[in-house]
C-alpha cells in the first residue's frame, strides 16, 4: 500500500491548477454507452476511480483511449450487458452503468454496488424511479437484473434528491417514448454537466441545477465532443490545506459559484477569499477562528464531501465547532485518526464536537475512506513533526489526481513511498 509521509510546519503559498470532477466525469463516461458513436471528453482526471470506469466501459464492448487528459470512447460495437461484479463492488459510481445500459439496450445485469465505507447508501430511489419508467427488476444472489421492452417517460417523485438516482433517471430517460419530468431532483453541478453532455449528443434536457428536470425523449444520436467541469472538491480541499497552514494560495481553473458553500465557512474563520472569472485567491494569515455550526446538506448547502476537511482545519482553530452530518450516517471515521494527532473531538450520532488544540502532533494514521483521508493529509501537513497516511492508493488515489504533487508545488514537504 502507498503511504504519505508528510513533514508538518509549511505554509502554503504558490498558484495550483484544479483538475476535472471525479464526481462529474464518471456520470459523462458510462453516457457514452447510449449514443453508440464517438465521445471525446477533455479535462478528465487520472484517477483510479476513472481507470476503472474505462476498464469496465472496455469490458462491455467499448473502444477507449485516454492520453493527456483527453478520454476517446467508441461505443458503435454490440455492448455486453453483464457488468463484471468485481469494479462494481469496488467502486459504487458504477451503479450509473444501469441507467445508460437500459437506454442503450434495454437490458443490465449488475451486483451491487461498493465503495467507501460511510454508511448506508441504499439503491432504492434509483430502482423506483426506473421501475416506474416500466422496467422489469429483479434482485437476487447479489445481482440486480434489469429488462424492458420499451422504457416509457413518466413523472417521478424523489423522496430524497438523490444524485445518482436523478443521473441514472436522466441516462435511462434519453431514449424513452414520450417525456420524463424528474421533481425533487438533485441540483448538483455535476448534474448541470451530465445534462450539457448528453445534450451535446443529441438529447432533450431542461432543467439541471433546480429541483424540475425534464427529458424528451429520442432515438438518434451524434459524436460529441465535451470538457469536464473542474472539481470543486478538489478545490475545496486545497483551500482548505491553506486555511490550516496560514497559506496564501490562487487556485486556477475553478467555478467560484461551486465554491460558495465553502469559501463562506472558511471566511467565517478568517480567511480573506477573492474571486476572479476562474480563478480564487485565498489568504489566511492568522489561526483559524472557529466557524460555530457546519451541517452537511444537498447542494447549494455545504457538501458531505467536504466535512472531513473543513473538520482537519478546525482541529486547530480557536474555539468550539459543531458539525452535524445529515447525508450520510457514518461519516465520522477519521475521527479516530486525528485524534491520534491530538484532536479533541466527542462524537454523538450524527454530531461531532471540535474543540479547537494549540497543535496538532505528527502520528502514523491510517486513510479509511477518500475524503477523510484528505483531512489526515491535511492535518499532516500542520501538525508538528512527521505524519504517515496510510492506503492512499485505497482511497485518496480515488478522488485526487497526484494530490502530493499539488501540494509540494505550494511548498508542503511531503511524499509518497
Amino acid at each position: 500500500m502507498d503511504r504519505y509521509i508528510i513533514v508538518g510546519g509549511h505554509r502554503l503559498e504558490g498558484d495550483v491548477r484544479v483538475d476535472g470532477s471525479k464526481n462529474s466525469v464518471l456520470p459523462v463516461l458510462a453516457a457514452t454507452i447510449i449514443n453508440g458513436k464517438e465521445s471525446v471528453i477533455h479535462n478528465v482526471p487520472e484517477l483510479k476511480d476513472v481507470d476503472s470506469l474505462i476498464g469496465l466501459l472496455r469490458t462491455i464492448g467499448c473502444k477507449c483511449l485516454f492520453e493527456n487528459n483527453t478520454l476517446i470512447v467508441k461505443s458503435n460495437n454490440s455492448l455486453d450487458t453483464l457488468i463484471p461484479e468485481k469494479p462494481v463492488r469496488e467502486m459504487r459510481s458504477s451503479i450509473i452503468l444501469m441507467g445508460a445500459m437500459l437506454a442503450r439496450n434495454g437490458k443490465v445485469k449488475i451486483s451491487y454496488p461498493g465503495g467507501c465505507e460511510i454508511g448506508p447508501r441504499p439503491i432504492d430511489i434509483h430502482l423506483f424511479g426506473l421501475r416506474k419508467m416500466g422496467t422489469k427488476i429483479i434482485e437476487a444472489h447479489g445481482y440486480i437484473s434489469c429488462e424492458c421492452d420499451k422504457l416509457r417517460g413518466v413523472e417521478i417523485n424523489l423522496d430524497y434528491p438523490s444524485v445518482g438516482a436523478t443521473e441514472n433517471i436522466m441516462l435511462a430517460a434519453t431514449t424513452a417514448e414520450g417525456v420524463t419530468i424528474i421533481q425533487n431532483a438533485a441540483k448538483e453541478p455535476e448534474i448541470v454537466d451530465l445534462q450539457n453532455f448528453l445534450n451535446g449528443m443529441g438529447a432533450r434536457i431542461t432543467g439541471a441545477g433546480t429541483s424540475t428536470v425534464k427529458i424528451e425523449g429520442v432515438k438518434e444520436f451524434r459524436d460529441v465532443e465535451h470538457t469536464v467541469i473542474p472539481d470543486r472538491i478538489v478545490a475545496g480541499t486545497l483551500m482548505s490545506a491553506a486555511a490550516i497552514t496560514g497559506g496564501n494560495v490562487v487556485l486556477n481553473n475553478v467555478i467560484t459559484d461551486h465554491l460558495k458553500s465553502v469559501s463562506s465557512k472558511l471566511s467565517e474563520t478568517g480567511c480573506i477569499i477573492t474571486e476572479y472569472q476562474n480563478s480564487l485567491q485565498i489568504m489566511c494569515n492568522r489561526k483559524p477562528k472557529a466557524a460555530e455550526v457546519i451541517k452537511t446538506l444537498p447542494y447549494p448547502g455545504f457538501a458531505t464531501d467536504m466535512q472531513a476537511q473543513m473538520m482537519a482545519v478546525m482541529t486547530i482553530a480557536k474555539g468550539t465547532s459543531i458539525f452535524i452530518e445529515t447525508v450520510f450516517e457514518s461519516r465520522y471515521k477519521h475521527v479516530e485518526e486525528l485524534m491520534k494527532m491530538g484532536a479533541s473531538i466527542k462524537v454523538d450520532g450524527r454530531t461531532a464536537i471540535v474543540r479547537g488544540v494549540k497543535k496538532l502532533t505528527g502520528a502514523e494514521v491510517r486513510a479509511g475512506d477518500l475524503r477523510g483521508g484528505a483531512a489526515l493529509v491535511l492535518a499532516g501537513l500542520a501538525a508538528e513533526g512527521t505524519t504517515v497516511v496510510d492506503n492512499v492508493k485505497l482511497h485518496i488515489d480515488r478522488g485526487y489526481d497526484r494530490l502530493e504533487n499539488k501540494l509540494i508545488k505550494l511548498g508542503a514537504d511531503i511524499h509518497r513511498v
